[in-house]
């Protein structure tokens, strides 16, 4: 039994002469609890029966066993206790060894000096309670921080939020020795109906009002505490504590909050039989439901965001596919004519479009644009953008290029000066009965132009080095940087056996790994693709032109696309 610091010390006597045990024990009855042992041997016997004693006098000369040796067997079990030893002043060489190693705290000579005896014991008892402060204060201490430890495993060890409830009612359950814990989530200092489980010698179970399992809880004989008595603790942000109605046992009820939010309370139970919980328990299971409640904080503010992800998720996949379906799901048929279209948004919607439009008068209508950013502004504007254009186009009689951009510009400069986006955009014309192209550019990358067949025969003769596209050139400011759009239109003849290309920036801005053409270069080097390097890979491909195949060895390159990528091309067969 460990002695307590408010109560007597304990001071234990040992010597085979009566007298002098009669004389110790009436000098220190008054201030100490004093046992005597008129023998080594039957002061073992008593510290086995009474355990730990504060002091211990023992004579130096005795029959069975020296004093000094009989101090020592009391080291390991009782290191707190404070050993005296009383001697004759022949005896003094045998105790420097007991000194010296810390088995004695001091010898005192015989015949003893009573008031030097009583300041020595007095110096004894103070030793003492300070070194058993000391003693609890780092018992305390390392306890708080096992657990602490044991709840940081049990924590990290968890899998989502749910499943860190029931560990933190199991671990706090087993550590401070509970008949049964329950903890209750708590929301808006709302308790929620479900409910995490620890019984004592059995698994943790996760228990709602709407289970089977619930009322076979509420019926078992271990008590529930009601809601007013929980609610109570989470209300007053304070521990509970209360004995049970009818002496069942005793119970403890902790809110765990954070930054003054209720998160969840917790009930713990013990039996009658059992002792009830400590102040220090109580101060230890405080800190432990400290940091628990941060931890559930932090894994609440973790499935929060989850499940807002996942949310977000789900509604940016609904939106690719209402995006993907404002794009031409199938192209038109055309007679003498072939096209080709692509379009990978770089996050789940983007803002690039294309746009092919067969007029009921003949002509072919062709574009490609790109909204400034990326993601769900893009793709609003790009949504705008391919409705105003089908509403210009869809006329009886559609405006030229240029004017239609001009219209486009009159619509959406407003909302893209407010949101600082703008729009590069090509627009082209078709017609069939004369081969001419008319174009309009706002801003964006130069269409290409070039006859397949003159390219085939150019390197089939090795003139690899001369054979270059045409760009067309004729070119305005971006939609949504003036309030004003003035362009003019470009023209150009586009005969049989050629083809016009139209790409975004994120086609020519793709990085590719090239060749190696210096010494001391590694063998291969990472550079923009750019429209020269685009017209180098054109003319790598086999005939007939395949986009989605050209769009593949480009996108090969990169494990992460870091813009929208679309390219469309018209062929006159």
């Amino acid at each position: 039994m460990a002695q307590g610091i408010g109560t007597k010390l304990r001071l234990m006597v040992v010597d085979d002469e009566p007298d002098n045990l009669d004389l110790l024990y009436r000098t220190f009855r008054r201030d100490f609890e004093v046992l005597q042992a008129e023998s080594a041997i039957a002061a073992l016997q008593m510290l086995e029966e009474q355990g730990e004693m504060a002091i211990i006098i023992s004579d130096q000369r005795m029959p069975e066993m020296l004093g000094t040796e009989f101090l020592s067997k009391t080291v390991d079990r009782y290191p707190d206790t404070i050993r005296i030893v009383l001697t004759g002043y022949t005896d003094v060489e045998d105790l420097v060894e007991a000194i010296n190693t810390g088995k004695v705290f001091k010898y005192i000579t015989k015949p003893w000096n009573p008031d030097q005896l009583k300041g020595v014991i007095q110096q004894a008892a103070e030793t003492y309670k300070v070194l058993k402060q000391r003693t609890n204060e780092l018992r305390r201490a390392l306890r708080r921080e096992s657990l602490f430890n044991t709840m940081t495993t049990a924590i990290r060890e968890s899998l989502d939020y749910h499943s860190m409830l029931q560990t933190t009612a199991d671990t706090l359950g087993r550590t401070f020795a509970a008949s049964c814990c329950t903890l209750h989530p708590v929301t808006d200092d709302r308790l929620l109906p479900e409910a995490f489980i620890y019984q004592e010698g059995s698994q943790g179970v996760q228990e709602t009002q709407d289970q089977e399992t619930q009322d076979q809880a509420l019926q078992s004989p271990l008590p529930h505490p009601t809601d007013d008595f929980l609610m109570q603790a989470v209300v007053q942000r304070q521990i509970q504590t209360a004995p049970l109605p009818s002496g069942e046992g005793f119970q403890l009820v902790v809110p765990l909050t954070y930054q003054q939010e209720a998160l969840a309370v917790l009930s713990l139970y013990r039996r009658a039989i059992d002792q009830p919980w400590s102040p220090e328990d109580i101060e230890l299971i405080q800190g432990v439901a400290e940091q628990a409640a941060l931890a559930l904080s932090q894994a609440k503010l973790y499935q929060r965001t989850q499940e807002q992800a996942e949310q977000m998720r789900a509604e940016l996949a609904v939106a690719r596919q209402i995006q993907g379906n404002l794009l031409r799901q199938s192209l038109p048929d055309l007679d003498g004519m072939k096209v080709q279209a692509c379009c990978f948004p770089a996050r789940e919607v983007g803002g690039d479009f294309f746009e092919v439009y067969a007029h009921p008068q003949g002509d072919i209508w062709l574009a490609v644009g790109d909204v400034s950013g990326k993601g769900v502004p893009a793709a609003l504007f790009m949504a705008s953008a391919i409705s105003v254009l089908r509403r210009e186009l869809s006329q009886e009689s559609p405006p030229e290029p240029h004017l239609v951009m001009q219209n486009l510009n009159r619509s959406l400069s407003e909302d893209l000066v407010s949101t600082n986006c703008f729009i590069t955009m090509v627009l082209a014309r078709y017609s069939p009965s004369t081969c001419q192209l008319v174009y309009a550019n706002a801003g964006h990358i130069y269409p290409l132009v070039w006859s397949s067949r003159n390219v085939a025969a150019q390197l089939a003769a090795g003139e690899a080095s001369a054979v270059e596209p045409l760009y067309l050139k004729v070119r305005g400011v971006p939609l949504g940087i003036l309030p004003n759009w003035k362009a003019a239109s470009g023209n150009v003849a586009l005969n049989p056996g050629e083809v016009m290309l139209l790409t975004s920036d994120g086609i020519t801005e793709a990085t590719v790994a090239t060749a190696g053409g210096n010494v001391g270069t590694p063998q291969t080097v990472t550079a923009m693709l750019q429209q020269s390097g685009l017209w180098q890979m054109l003319m790598q491909e086999h005939a007939p032109l395949d986009l989605s195949h050209l769009l593949s060895r480009i996108r090969s390159h990169n494990t992460i696309q870091e813009d929208d990528q679309t390219i469309l091309s018209l062929e006159v067969l």
